[in-house]
């Protein structure tokens, strides 16, 4: 039975109950990497973590197995609050997958380590830039009370790296972009002024990002919902 007293092998085993080869071979075609998975799907992991509930410690124990639904189970039931920015950068050292990126993006932004975004941009890695843009992102959308000037204030890192062509960080970037633009009215106008800018680049990359951004930012049906 699982339970807030199940260890790490202990939910490993469990997860390995849930196996599904057929699975496997469909998340291989939505590019999640599936050289360590078992095939489960992400609400069923979710299930399990609510379960388990949350415990920092194990978390850590989970992710070092290296199989995907066990670090998709360590994101999921980690501490935010104890999360410490070492513990981060060690995560992302093994970032290999846009799944696993986006479930850690969302962590990060909980536990508040604002101070790895920049970090993570100017990192060469693709999967630990394209982090910094998903914890943009998330931020941009969770965060509600947040000064709309703190989220404005990554702006110049979205135009910074717009020229990135590897394919899971131009679409992290264009991401940022728009969420950052459909957060409300003050944060809209500086975001589509940007994305047009992008849209007149020079730049191949840059100038899809800034195309896309504003076909969504100046949509009538989202103008008409922040006003």
């Amino acid at each position: 039975m699982i339970g807030p007293s199940s260890d790490a092998a202990g939910l490993i085993a469990h997860l390995e109950t849930l196996r599904s080869e057929e699975n496997v071979a469909a998340m291989a075609r939505f590019g999640i990497v599936t050289g360590r998975a078992l095939g489960i799907s992400n609400p069923d992991i979710r299930a399990v973590a609510r379960l388990a509930k949350k415990d920092h410690v194990r978390a850590m124990q989970l992710w070092r197995s290296d199989i995907r639904e066990a670090r998709l189970l360590a994101l999921y039931t980690a501490e935010p609050k104890r999360l410490t920015m070492e513990e981060a950068r060690n995560w992302a050292n093994d970032f290999d997958s846009w799944e696993i990126v986006d479930c850690a993006a969302d962590l990060f932004v909980e536990a508040r380590l604002d101070d790895l975004v920049r970090d993570f941009a100017d990192d060469e890695r693709e999967f630990v830039r394209r982090t910094a843009f998903a914890m943009i992102s998330g931020a941009a959308v969770h965060r509600k009370k947040e000064p709309d000037a703190a989220i404005l204030a990554w702006l110049p890192l979205i135009e910074v790296h717009s020229g990135d062509p590897r394919n899971f960080v131009r679409k992290a970037v264009n991401w940022a972009l728009r969420s950052i633009g459909k957060r409300n009215l003050a944060c809209h106008a500086p975001a589509l002024a940007l994305a047009t800018t992008l849209a007149e680049s020079s730049d191949k990359t840059a100038r899809w990002i800034g195309k896309d951004a504003v076909r969504e930012l100046a949509g009538e049906k989202l103008l008409a919902r922040l006003k």
